[in-house]
């Protein structure tokens, strides 16, 4: 892809972009002319589509459905990633301009009211670049019309070219917004940490934990953590974290049926559906099987599974997320993981948290830690 052609295009859309506060001098903040835009404000995990109502009845939204609204790999029932709001451009006001994260679908050839309003914002010097080079259909502005927001231009020369390069980047356009979400996300749980976790999990463990105060001591054992965020509200989801740490022998340790059995022995002794009855364990449910894929935290390589709980007296159930990390120096395997107990409630945006919480732990401290 060549680059260059990319900036060019990128300057010739904020030069179209005529009203937009973003693209405009005020003489404030430097020159940007973004002191004076609002902030931005949404739902986590909530994003604006602005599309024509009938490119969006059509197969590019049907593409665009594929990538935003697939389901939650590994939850208890069917969730999306993200909750897609339509508008059409003619239709988009103010304060739906203020959206936290904002996706502009179009084709240069759609004759359409919709994506005529959209297509407007390119100047034709843009669009020739576009048509120079096929493989051209993502733009990303920040804090066009608000501050912390993210919008995303997705465009073609026409639908098949559009829906081609939507689907070859799928992946890439997930975790564009899953990113952005969880550094969102980070910064609202990490404003105050637990001074606790971080004091166990270096004695203990040797990495640094990054918890959100509010989450609360249940059990410290050797090489064991368990902490919870417990509600007594049926409106919020009762979240548990896991730390635990094991020598490391071989690789098969991290074969899916291992990392299973691994999980399952640390819960069955220590955490139970009630207290008061150590019967009650939790285990893994294997009906629907966990999934699996690999990942890095702080550089050092683990296994991701997402899967569903449940007690073994099945009185009670839920979501799970959990990382195998590999400390291949120190011949440890960390094994950490969040559950969420939230009946006939949605699981994502617990599930997100503590995604965010799990990927922020530092195997390799800072010496003043």
């Amino acid at each position: 892809m060549n680059y260059s052609k990319i900036f060019a295009l990128a300057s010739l859309l904020c030069l179209s972009l005529f009203g937009f506060t973003a693209c405009e001098d005020t003489g404030g903040n430097g020159g940007s002319g973004k002191s004076t835009l609002p902030k931005a404000r949404g739902a986590y995990g909530e994003i604006i589509l602005v599309i024509d109502s009938t490119k969006y009845a059509g197969p590019v939204g049907e593409i665009l459905m594929d990538i935003f609204e697939e389901d939650i790999r590994g939850i208890i029932r069917e969730e999306s990633l993200f909750n897609i709001k339509k508008v059409d451009p003619r239709s988009l006001t103010r304060i739906l301009k203020m959206a936290t994260n904002m996706i502009y679908v179009t084709t240069f050839d759609d004759p359409k009211p919709g994506s005529r309003v959209i297509n407007s914002q390119f100047t034709e010097g843009s669009k020739e670049l576009a048509l120079e080079d096929p493989s051209m259909f993502m733009l990303r502005s920040k804090d066009e019309f608000a501050i912390g927001q993210e919008v995303v231009y997705l465009f073609g020369n026409n639908e098949e070219e559009l829906i081609r390069n939507l689907r070859d980047n799928k992946s890439k356009l997930q975790n564009l917004f899953l990113t952005r979400e969880r550094e969102r996300l980070g910064k609202a749980l990490f404003s105050r940490k637990s001074s606790l976790a971080t004091v166990l999990a270096q004695d203990k463990f040797g990495v640094q934990l990054n918890l959100p105060a509010s989450y609360q001591l249940v059990k410290d054992e050797d090489q064991f953590l368990w902490f919870r965020q417990p509600t007594p509200r049926s409106d919020k989801p009762d979240i548990s974290l896991l730390f635990y740490m094991t020598d490391y022998t071989d690789e098969s340790e991290v074969f899916p049926e291992n990392i299973i059995a691994l999980r399952d022995s640390i819960l069955k002794p220590r955490v139970f559906a009630d207290p008061a009855k150590p019967e009650s364990f939790l285990k893994t449910e294997t009906i629907e099987p966990p999934v699996f894929s690999t990942t890095t935290i702080d550089g050092e390589y683990a296994i991701e599974m997402r899967g569903a709980w449940k007690s073994n007296n099945l009185s009670m159930g839920g979501s799970f997320l959990s990382y195998t990390v590999v400390d291949a120096k120190r011949g440890k395997i960390f094994y950490i993981e969040g559950f969420v107990y939230y009946p006939s409630e949605a699981h994502r945006s617990p599930l997100r948290e503590i995604e965010t919480i799990l990927l922020a732990t530092q195997m390799k401290p800072t010496a003043s830690n």
